[in-house]
């Protein structure tokens, strides 16, 4: 079965699978080592990691693109790829869709929010019109080649027009040709039981760590009938805290053994950089 089929059969049979967020080869590695059935890779963290920038709208399509088709070419993973607002209108998002597809995302996430977009969890969000956000997933629709490529449609409408004008939006979305809903940040557990019995297409709910939604289990959500459970950035948060206590030790103590417990061991690393294959291949191709 190919990476998008398993991706669509993930999110239709509702059962909160976990989706934690990639924002580089390596970590995308690391979540397929780990026994994750998929992955997304995330708009913030390629901001904060790649530029040291917030999600604020810094990234350009061919930053997504180079990345998505470095991390499809690391893991065999289904692939779910965060491309904001589509880097403009709706014919930006048909070319924006195109890309993607060739670079190896089995599901293109778009938003609905006014450019330049921000961190669904930060202050200050505005949403274009409804007319002009059903449009654009048209038009994401209409520009994939392989059928079997999904198109999630996120609103961020809730803060700024209300949870029902969301909700409004979200089903709109659906009868557009969405194949799955990412309602971001709602802020109360009434809502978050809500979404599922008021929308029948397969969701995704998003577990920010220190955000706007209150954190439930993937097992609740999952009763609850979400598809997908979001963790965007937990690797990037675990890293700077790995990266923190490690650089911390070095600079107390003015070196860091292995031993330490706070590094990764070397031959680890090399592990999963997948070194034994190419020392196999150089071995082969030697003259």
């Amino acid at each position: 079965m190919s990476t998008r089929k398993q991706l669509r059969a993930l999110a239709q049979a509702r059962r909160g699978v976990l989706l934690p967020g990639a924002f580089n080869a390596l970590s995308a590695r690391l979540i397929a080592d780990l026994g994750f059935e998929a992955l997304y890779l995330t708009g913030a963290g390629l901001s904060n990691m790649w530029l040291g920038l917030p999600d604020q709208g810094f990234i350009s399509l061919a930053e997504v693109a180079e990345h998505t088709a470095r991390i499809r070419d690391a893991v065999d993973l289904p692939l779910v790829v965060d491309a904001d607002t589509g880097f403009g209108n709706a014919l930006n998002v048909y070319h924006t869709v195109r890309r993607l597809e060739r670079a190896g995302a089995d599901c293109i996430q778009l938003e609905d929010q006014l450019a330049p977009k921000r961190c669904g969890h930060f202050a200050g969000k505005a949403v274009i019109s409804t007319e002009e956000a059903v449009a654009k997933i048209k038009a994401a629709v209409d520009a994939r080649q392989d059928p079997d490529l999904m198109i999630m449609a996120r609103t961020d409408a809730c803060a700024s027009l209300g949870f029902e004008a969301a909700l409004d939006r979200a089903q709109h979305f659906a009868e557009a040709g969405a194949d799955l809903l990412f309602v971001e940040a709602v802020t109360t557990p009434e809502q978050i039981r809500a979404l599922p019995q008021r929308l029948a297409t397969p969701q995704l709910m998003n577990m920010v760590i220190g955000g706007k939604t209150p954190q439930l289990p993937a097992a609740e959500l999952a009763r609850l009938g979400y598809g997908l459970v979001l963790y965007a950035n937990a690797a990037l948060q675990g890293a700077l805290a790995g990266m923190g206590r490690a650089l911390g030790q070095l600079r107390e103590s003015g070196e860091l053994l292995e031993s330490s417990g706070l590094v990764s061991p070397f031959a680890e690393r090399q592990r999963l950089v997948d070194k034994p294959r190419w020392d196999a291949l150089e071995a082969r191709y030697q003259a």
